[in-house]
């Protein structure tokens, strides 16, 4: 029996389908007004951006904070923060799927997180064609400026991912993973606790209250 399924049942199912469906289309564009409202907002209009991501978004815990510009084709609609995330500007999310963003994350400038995808088939590809898979960022994360994350990643709390990396693959927890394709660099340890930059020691001393 063929079981018949609208393109955005087919999108959010994470099977291959059509992005220019009607429907899809004119969903997405009702949000991205929301979006351009809020990229165009003042700096001193704190609250009136603040009510916006709560339109916007999946999920925003509290604390966060999104630096526009903020570009996102479904305007972070399926985008979900969890508490003290900070975002600096020019994040680019392709939010076709979910993108989970844990605790405490924070997130540099010119990053991009995709979730989809487009089939090798030159075929399906001829006809625009896509799928989806979500991103997971763990808690305590830092996403250093111009990452790209591609569809399907995890990424483990504490982690750090180096500035201009492209993340094609899980990254565990507690490690500093740099390059491209990104690669697990070394474990956090000791060292992290001794030292905040190559040989400058932290005055833990003075930092505990």
């Amino acid at each position: 029996m063929v079981i018949s399924m609208t393109q955005k049942e087919r999108m959010e199912a994470g099977l291959v389908y059509d992005p220019l469906d009607t429907e899809i289309m004119a969903d997405q564009a009702q949000r991205l007004e929301l979006m351009y409202e809020f990229n165009t907002s003042r700096p001193s209009e704190f609250e009136k951006r603040t009510k916006l991501l709560n339109e916007m978004l999946g999920k925003m815990g509290d604390g966060c904070y999104i630096e526009p510009p903020f570009r996102a084709n479904w305007a972070g609609k399926h985008l979900y923060l969890g508490n003290n995330v900070y975002v600096n500007f020019n994040l680019t999310i392709v939010d076709d799927a979910d993108i989970f963003v844990g605790d405490r994350v924070m997130i540099g400038p010119n990053v991009t997180i995709a979730t989809a995808n487009h089939p090798i088939s030159p075929e399906l590809r001829a006809r625009s064609l896509q799928y989806n898979r979500s991103v997971c960022i763990g808690n305590n994360v830092w996403i250093g400026a111009g990452a790209i994350i591609v569809p399907g990643i995890t990424i483990g709390d504490n982690t750090v991912i180096g500035a201009g990396s492209v993340v094609t693959k899980d990254i565990p927890a507690n490690v500093v993973a740099v390059g491209n394709p990104c690669k697990v660099l070394r474990e956090i340890g000791e060292n992290e606790r001794t030292y905040f930059y190559k040989k400058e020691r932290i005055d833990w001393e003075n930092l505990e209250s």
